[in-house]
């Protein structure tokens, strides 16, 4: 049975789990789904058709599934789904989707939003998601598995950040970043995300597999598709390497963020 606390507020229609602790001045739409044992400290806000999954932790000051920032919606009935066991801090806030995107925003299980991140309508965000302080997604992008955002990085509109990559602090990144991939603050790619890919349990072969594709990707000889097509061959069976491969062939209109210089292949 859900615990309210009697200053909050939650709308007939609520779907609230087993054990969820809804805290003092929290307010609950009436399309809104809380999973089992979801917890909302105080001064939580949760609107719009939003699915909060099970085990859910909410700090004060959250705003989750708010209209989308967009000039072009209309009210239509979008949704935000948050997957399980995410740990949502302070003054952080998701948007629903829009008409003119895929209609409802999405994050993945078991994913940190530090104090003041925001994922911004149409996004999907992968599982084991880490986001540090005031990192935040235009709308429309896309963010692979274990992948880390510093605090105050920012990712444009309709880009993608590939599986475990890490986003500096600071970082303004306006092209697609590669699976494993590491970005300075300018969003240039700083090589490859190596204690990420350690902590992921890769092995040192592994590993230096990775770092000779990239330094053949970027810093071979002969025009861009050729050195990719080169490595596609290159290094098939390569689980990692054909995941790089096969983000790149799937680039939208924003292009595929590169290093600056060669030394940052090492």
């Amino acid at each position: 049975m859900a615990k309210i606390d009697p200053t909050a507020r939650v709308s007939d229609g609520a779907k609230l789990g087993a054990d969820v602790f809804v805290g003092p001045y929290c307010i609950i739409g009436p399309d809104v789904v809380i999973g089992d044992g979801g917890h909302l400290a105080a001064h939580v806000s949760i609107q719009g058709v939003t699915e909060i999954g099970a085990g859910a932790k909410i700090l004060p000051f959250a705003s989750l599934g708010s209209p989308p920032q967009s000039v072009h919606y209309k009210g239509e009935k979008t949704r935000l789904i948050v997957g399980k066991n995410c740990d949502i801090r302070e003054g952080v806030t998701m948007n629903t989707g829009t008409a003119g995107g895929r209609m409802e925003t999405r994050v993945g299980d078991n994913c940190m939003f530090m104090t003041g991140a925001h994922v911004g309508h149409d996004c999907i965000v992968g599982n084991n998601v880490i986001f540090a302080n005031c990192a935040t997604l235009g709308g429309h992008v896309e963010v692979g598995d274990f992948t880390f955002m510093g605090g105050f990085g920012a990712m444009i509109q309709f880009g993608r950040i590939g599986e475990q990559a890490m986003i500096g602090g600071m970082a303004a990144v306006r092209r697609d970043v590669i699976p494993f991939g590491l970005t300075g603050p300018d969003g240039r790619l700083d090589g490859l995300n190596l204690v990420g890919l350690k902590r992921r349990g890769f092995t040192r072969s592994e590993v230096q597999t990775l770092r000779a594709a990239y330094r053949d990707l970027f810093f071979g000889s002969g025009s861009f598709a050729e050195r990719l097509d080169g490595v596609a061959a290159t290094y098939a069976g390569q689980s990692g390497v054909e995941r790089i491969v096969s983000f790149i062939r799937a680039a939208g209109k924003r292009g595929v963020s590169t290093p600056a210089s060669p030394h940052e292949a090492d």
